[in-house]
């Protein structure tokens, strides 16, 4: 009760709304690009070998018949969106999933073919990876395709820690599959950490720490681990008696990990992540605005958020029928637009408040200059000559506000569209 209260009260100071809803309607979309200078694309991936058990993404195991007819799906939506985007450049290419490696021969290279040849494509390309699928060949295949910004999951480097995450492979492996990309010829290599498992010891992530050092990557991303209901562990949660790992002890051990990465020269570049000076960051989540292809892809257009249906059939269906996969959508007033905007820029740990004039015509200050105040006043960051930076305090806090508040809005939209392909409202 009392987290739904805060959650109720933050949305309302933040929105000015009293609920957030989407609903089964697809928005006019055309008048939706004409204001737009330039925008991200994701492409969702939904296949995987195995089901992990902690993983809230929407995913179907693999199978290369259904692998064919979502290739054929995908640029036919992209078909789609080329006529709207228009010349626009397109600034940033996130491939996500499930395990985008799993379409490495069947259907990933057409796709990215196709949307450089429908888009004006201006980025690099980052793609996450399964580090089962980083053979020498593999990652020759991946340069090949125009891949230069690669991530992949460790997750953990205990042997124990990776059999509770059913993760198929040995931390010693793992090691030597992830030193075997760091010396391919790729801009930026990024492993993903997970935290404040159960009955994980200090030790064993400052161990781990270091381990992650020791390997040569450009950037780490590392966070504790969330229990989302509608995944197997969420589900199971209760019956295997898995508890998260308090606010102090996940305080403390990502502590432990921000000694480790500064005293290796790494620097914070987003809330989890922290990478080498120099190296342009690995990072999928903080594009102002994009549009989503694939089963589950959203899309964020200045004034509409909409999602597309999740699951895999459904959505090939949509595209066969020569309809939309949209499933859900919701308009965004402008207080709504700006609490959204600064919420991913706060989440970069560092941003412009001339940006957000340039965004919308407004002055920061005059917005939210007495919350910077209160917040600089705390601790929990640093207003200097126009630029807002957190500090370690305020990124974690602003984890904190994450957990309660954005959590609870993935498991509500996600959980709810993963049960029902074409939902008439879900309430946030």
């Amino acid at each position: 009760m009392l987290k739904d209260c805060i959650r109720s009260n933050l949305r309302r100071l933040l929105t000015k709304e009293k609920s957030i809803v989407l609903e089964r309607r697809i928005p006019f979309l055309e008048r939706r690009f004409e204001n737009i200078e330039e925008l991200g694309v994701y492409l969702h991936i939904p296949f995987c070998e195995q089901i992990c058990p902690y993983c809230p993404y929407y995913k179907e195991i693999y199978h290369p018949d259904l692998a064919e007819r979502y290739t054929k799906a995908i640029k036919s939506e992209i078909n789609f969106y080329s006529n709207l985007v228009g010349n626009k450049p397109v600034t940033s290419l996130y491939i996500g999933g499930g395990t985008p490696t799993t379409m490495l021969y069947s259907g990933l290279e057409e796709i990215l073919e196709h949307i450089f040849k429908s888009f004006n494509m201006q980025c690099d390309i980052h793609m996450e990876s399964h580090p089962n699928h980083l053979s020498s060949d593999n990652l020759k295949t991946i340069i090949s395709m125009g891949i230069n910004h690669l991530s992949t999951g460790v997750e953990a480097l205990q042997d124990r820690h990776l059999k509770f995450l059913n993760r198929p492979y040995t931390a010693e492996g793992v090691k030597a599959v992830v030193e075997r990309a760091v010396s391919k010829d790729f801009k930026c290599i990024n492993v993903d950490f997970i935290f404040a498992l159960p009955n994980q010891t200090y030790s064993e992530v400052e161990q781990a720490g270091h381990a992650l050092v020791e390997m040569g990557v450009d950037q780490i991303a590392a966070y504790p681990l969330f229990i989302f209901p509608y995944t197997r562990m969420g589900e199971t949660a209760n019956d295997n008696n898995y508890k998260i790992s308090s606010l102090l002890k996940r305080r403390k051990m990502l502590g432990i990990l921000e000694g480790i990465f500064y005293g290796a020269g790494f620097r914070r570049t987003s809330v989890w992540a922290f990478t080498k000076p120099g190296v342009p960051k690995y990072c999928s989540v903080t594009v102002p605005l994009y549009i989503g292809l694939g089963a589950s892809g959203g899309s964020y257009l200045k004034d509409v958020f909409y999602l597309n249906t999740f699951h895999v059939a459904e959505y090939i269906n949509a595209l066969e029928d020569g309809r939309m996969p949209i499933a859900v959508s919701l308009d965004l007033s402008e207080n709504m637009q700006m609490a959204g905007w600064l919420y991913w820029r706060t989440y970069e740990t560092r941003f412009m408040k001339k940006d957000f004039k340039k965004r919308f015509g407004k002055d920061f200050d005059n917005i939210y200059g007495r919350y910077v105040k209160l917040l600089s006043l705390l601790g929990f960051l640093n207003d200097d000559a126009g630029q807002i930076v957190l500090s370690d305090k305020g990124t974690y806090w602003l984890h904190v506000l994450e957990d309660l508040f954005s959590l609870d809005y993935i498991s509500k939209l996600w959980g709810n569209s993963k049960q029902n392909p074409w939902p008439t409202k879900v309430a946030l």
